[in-house]
């Protein structure tokens, strides 16, 4: 039969909690670009929404000024 293992245990004293994991950097992202960026987007789309409106009212005005 073969003999079992023992570990052995360490007689050190434990260490504290903070030496064995590093602290981890608090994740706070800066949105700041991106927020430009939504407004920027947002302010294009109103404004070719609103040329939409605008050419579908005048449609009948825009092509007759083309087509004689």
């Amino acid at each position: 039969m073969s003999k079992k293992n023992k570990r052995q245990v360490s007689r050190q004293a434990p260490r504290p909690a903070s030496s064995i994991a590093p602290k981890a950097a608090e994740f706070n992202p800066d949105y700041t670009i991106i927020k430009h960026d939504l407004k920027r987007i947002g302010l294009l789309a109103g404004a070719f929404f609103a040329l939409l409106i605008v050419l579908a009212v005048f449609q009948n005005q825009v092509i007759g000024l083309f087509i004689k």
